[in-house]
């Protein structure tokens, strides 16, 4: 099955419930449909890098070569926080484009391989949350996007890095943080 329209409509979703839920700007909450509810983060959770007796990793993002036009000062940092109650990832970079949506996955590879494929915790599952770890976020007007979201499931030592793109733009990679 194509699944190339589930990015737009978990886009749509997301912005919709955070328009009507009086969130910020930069939040997204939960998208519901017909394919279930997949959280998608916000910035008001609980950050990674802070979540009580968590196992943490962390990495700088780095500027990908398939960044496209406008993201030359791209810079930021991932955390991925291992807990009993599961697993928190937290994102926060500069240098996005304004007010622009973008859509940040776990992913199983290094970022010399831009990541390689989506980390999931079953492999060759389901492509959405909460078998993998998506991040959504609108940057404000200086391109500061800032979000977190929760899993209840812990994340293994396959989770390696995040990348991040525009959310209209699925294979425009922007930037990659490797976890360690």
């Amino acid at each position: 099955m194509n699944r190339t329209w589930i990015p737009v409509l978990m886009l749509g979703l997301a912005l919709g419930a955070a328009a009507c839920g009086g969130e910020t700007a930069s939040a997204t909450t939960v998208a519901s449909g017909e394919m279930g509810t997949m959280a998608m983060g916000r910035p008001t959770l609980t950050r990674a890098d802070v979540v009580a007796g968590a196992e943490v990793a962390s990495g700088e993002f780095q500027r990908l070569e398939s960044a496209p036009v406008g993201y030359d000062a791209v810079a930021g940092r991932a955390w991925l926080a291992r807990h009993d109650a599961g697993t928190t990832v937290t994102i926060d970079l500069t240098g996005l484009l304004p007010n622009s949506p973008h859509i940040a996955h776990v992913h199983a590879g290094a970022c010399a391989a831009a990541g390689g494929p989506h980390f999931q915790f079953d492999v060759g599952g389901s492509t959405l949350p909460p078998n993998e770890i998506h991040l959504m976020l609108t940057s404000d007007r200086d391109g500061h996007g800032l979000v977190t979201v929760e899993n209840a499931r812990v994340a293994t030592s396959a989770a390696r890095s995040v990348v991040i793109h525009p959310a209209n733009a699925m294979d425009a990679k922007v930037a990659c943080a490797e976890l360690g």
